[in-house]
């Protein structure tokens, strides 16, 4: 993959997501409009739907991202194409995948009582319906991964990005059944088995469609796929091997999960009693949705379009040009992303107002905080996510195991310090630790690299954040006065948040970009350089 591919996959994948998370977040305040963005019927949905997701990633998901690319790539050289191979990898993957779908979709009250620390009956009875009619949102999310993976091992990038759209679309129509004909922001008491057959029902065949629909660009592509079964003599042996390791990783990484959601889901049962808002589960949910946008957008859409190439230089012994792309990996992502973390920050509160109109100022204000907390580490979970993709093209999942233990640790231990504080900033201290656990294991993670690969000639990345930080902090002191200034001035509307993002954020990234333009961070004249000449062509 060249230069110029790489930079349309990207710009593919990007698009993509840029339109998947839009209606994302359509979907994300529409669904806090009819069940509420704190309290325990949202919690109890949000717990409910948050499972199938857990347990995909457990069984499969993980497995499955870290496994098929890089061995579809190599069976590529095998006689036939590799057919064989990837006919007999997905009919395993599949089997595995509907098994286990079955077997938690069979364990729903179970689950719900290890997931959610509810001690109303109520929120524990509602949380069940959903999950019962959620789970099986696990087959279909192995379905589109074991598809698209295939696809990205073929270069055929943009439905798997693309797909996850037509999802919020199906979704996005049954919460418009429930806004106009149900009534809104109940308790959980007050739920009908047709509301909850509406949510749940939706939400499941949205995903459904997000599988299927990959089915077209495949048989557009050649690809048909023939059930193949048994693993003797198709050179199974080390992808068997990093799933194990994989799935240990993830398994330490769900343990830990079920403490987060622990506290979470208690804390918002502490203020519920209490008739308080706080950042419990759903308003958690909210600000990692937040949170999740511009690593999606950005480091997501390049680094799998990087894990591609670097798993066939790694496969071919091309060390040099697996160094390299980790390198664009560090230092284009960011461009944006640490300008846009400083923006967060900044104007996180009135954004978040702006993307969920319909939240009382307190429910804004516990998603804006959470979502800050989570912000402020978006590099480092960048930087984690692309480690382990060049481990994982390296066919080395023992690695990435050793760093999620790390995570998963101090994690833990910050989320179990989150039991002893205010109920209110529970999910604030989880965000904090997410980010210092994402920071040292992203650290260790490259002083590993270092050892294996030898000198990862990060120094032009680490002038290059540098000058962006200076950008970022000089146009955050440029740009916060004005916006305090738009705050004491406007009416507290959501009209006026909105002129705080837009003109605030506005002068903001004018000056981060004109100052970085200044500086000379090349990628930034590379963004600026066609408004830069059309200006030039204005006659005077």
């Amino acid at each position: 993959m060249t230069q110029s591919s790489l930079a349309r996959s990207s710009a593919v994948m990007a698009g993509g997501t840029v339109v998947s998370r839009a209606l994302g977040f359509v979907r994300a305040s529409m669904l806090a409009a009819v069940i509420g963005a704190t309290g325990l019927a949202a919690d109890a949905f949000d717990v409910a739907n948050t499972l199938p997701n857990l347990f995909y990633l457990l069984l499969a998901g993980g497995v499955l991202n870290a496994v098929l690319v890089p061995q579809i790539t190599k069976a590529a050289t095998h006689d036939d194409g590799g057919h064989e191979f990837v006919n007999r990898l997905l009919t395993i993957s599949i089997a595995i995948i509907a098994a286990g779908t079955v077997l938690v979709t069979a364990a729903a009250p179970l689950l719900v009582r290890a997931f959610a620390d509810f001690s109303d009956p109520r929120a524990v009875e509602l949380a069940t319906a959903f999950a019962f009619l959620c789970l099986p949102q696990m087959f279909f999310y192995g379905l589109y991964t074991v598809l698209g993976q295939v696809l990205n091992a073929r270069a055929q990038f943009g439905a798997y990005m693309w797909a996850p759209a037509l999802a919020n679309v199906v979704m996005i129509a049954g919460l418009l059944v429930l806004l106009t004909g149900f009534p809104t922001q109940v308790g959980p008491g007050s739920w009908t088995p047709a509301m909850v057959w509406i949510l749940s029902g939706t939400t499941t065949l949205g995903i459904v469609a997000q599988a299927l629909v990959l089915i077209v660009p495949l048989r557009r592509g050649g690809f048909r796929f023939t059930p193949v079964w048994g693993f003797r003599g198709t050179g199974l042996g080390s992808a068997s091997r990093v799933a194990l390791w994989t799935f240990a990783a993830l398994a330490v990484s769900q343990l830990g999960f079920v403490v987060t959601s622990r506290v979470l889901t208690r804390a918002t049962q502490v203020l519920a009693h209490d008739n308080q808002v706080g950042a419990g589960k759903a308003a958690y949910s909210n600000a990692f949705l937040l949170f999740m946008l511009p690593h999606s957008l950005i480091t997501l859409s390049l680094v799998t379009a990087l894990f591609t190439r670097m798993s066939t230089a790694a496969s071919a012994g091309r060390t040099a040009e697996v160094v390299a792309d980790l390198g664009r990996g560090v230092r284009m992502p960011a461009v944006l992303l640490l300008p846009g973390m400083v923006f967060a920050v900044l104007f996180g509160q009135p954004a978040v107002r702006v993307l969920f109109p319909g939240n009382s100022v307190a429910e804004t204000q516990a998603i804006a905080h959470v979502m800050i907390a989570m912000i402020v580490g978006i590099l480092p979970f960048g930087w984690l996510y692309l480690v382990q993709r060049v481990y994982y093209a390296y066919e080395d999942a023992r690695t990435p195991f050793l760093l999620q233990l790390v995570v998963t640790a101090i994690a833990t231990a910050v989320n179990l310090f989150a039991f002893t504080v205010d109920a209110r900033q529970a999910g604030v201290v989880v965000g904090v630790g997410q980010t210092l656990s994402n920071l040292v294991a992203a650290g260790l993670g490259f002083a590993l690299l270092r050892r294996r690969l030898g000198p990862l000639a990060l120094r032009s990345a680490v002038r290059l954040y540098a000058r962006l930080a200076v950008a970022a902090l000089v146009a955050g002191a440029v740009a916060w006065p004005l916006d305090r200034l738009l705050a004491t001035r406007l009416p507290d509307t959501h009209l006026a948040a909105l002129v705080e993002v837009v003109v605030g954020g506005g002068v903001f990234l004018a000056v981060a970009l004109g100052l970085a333009h200044v500086m000379r961070v090349e990628e930034v004249g590379q963004l600026l350089e066609p408004v830069l000449r059309r200006l030039r062509r204005r006659p005077s």
